[in-house]
């Protein structure tokens, strides 16, 4: 990662952290077991994404990113969700999620649930603080709704997560499945949806013009789709330690870009898509410059 991104990406995950403290800890009426559950996995690391792509899309349409942090929790709130449940038994069976126990190792699979549904439901919550706050039209703020929970529904992350389960075993299935369709499925619905859809929330609290809006949908789902590419080289070449993780997509007998493609093609493959991706920002000229910087970091991270 750059100095430049760096630097940007600390900044506005500081936002973010500090913003999520106040919507987790600062009331009162919860039980305490949800609230320690959730904050435990909000809290553990990683690289706040999806909530600086919501800020610096915000950013690109004329919005200071300080008025879309809210909306840029939610995001995040809604992966980690996905990441407690999917290291459930009944999903991916995970014991360590960034170098730590996961939730439900922690809290048990009841409480770890019930952290990702409270996650999942409070981010809809935080959004529509967000859209009031900024005095959205009513038309405004249903589509802000609309794209986070396209994003991570059916169409989106939940559908691609289906689509992965019902790949496993992938080799023995009969002629009919096609890996090839299965895949690209899988991929830009399980992790290209949601990062989308954070662009689109940010320049819809943004006001854009429907054209900017296109090409940040087009740009999201390049580097989306880019991301999980870069995901599956790592999970076959990266440190595990630097992972902070123990088990493999081949242990787990997962359809992924490199054990389809191989390591050269897949790299290949998503170095297209960023290059893709960036030719979308083209109009924005300056203003996406970290948009740009974190479209070149996605094929380049190590962790």
């Amino acid at each position: 990662m750059s100095a430049t991104l760096d630097a940007y990406m600390t900044s506005r995950g500081a936002l973010v952290d500090a913003e999520l403290k106040v919507l987790l800890r600062g009331r009162s009426e919860e039980p305490k077991a949800i609230v320690a559950a959730m904050s435990y996995s909000i809290f553990a690391g990683g690289k706040r994404l999806r909530p600086v792509l919501v800020m610096a899309a915000a950013e690109c349409c004329g919005l200071n990113p300080r008025k879309a942090v809210k909306t840029a929790c939610a995001l995040e709130m809604i992966h980690t969700y996905s990441l407690i449940h999917d290291d459930l038994p009944a999903m991916d069976d995970d014991d360590l999620r960034r170098g730590k126990p996961t939730n439900h190792k922690v809290f048990g699979e009841a409480m770890a649930i019930l952290a990702g549904d409270g996650l999942l439901t409070y981010a809809f919550e935080a959004a529509a603080v967000n859209a009031a706050k900024l005095k959205l039209s009513g038309r405004a703020t249903a589509e802000l709704m609309k794209v986070i929970a396209r994003g991570a529904g059916v169409q989106g992350m939940v559908g691609g997560q289906v689509a992965d389960l019902e790949a496993e075993g992938w080799k023995k299935k009969n002629h009919g499945f096609n890996p090839k369709k299965a895949l690209e499925y899988i991929h830009l619905h399980k992790t290209a949806a949601l990062i989308t859809a954070s662009l689109e929330a940010g320049a819809i609290l943004a006001g854009a013009a429907p054209d900017r809006l296109r090409r940040l949908r087009a740009y999201g789902k390049a580097i989306g789709l880019a991301f999980q590419i870069a995901d599956d080289v790592l999970d076959v070449i990266g440190d595990k330690k630097k992972l902070g993780k123990r088990g493999s997509d081949a242990q787990n007998d997962k359809l992924t870009y490199a054990r389809l493609y191989g390591i050269a093609d897949s790299r290949a493959m998503a170095a297209a898509l960023i290059a893709e991706g960036r030719c979308a920002l083209k109009p924005f000229g300056a203003k996406a410059r970290p948009l740009h910087d974190l479209a070149n970091y996605i094929i380049t991270r190590e962790k």
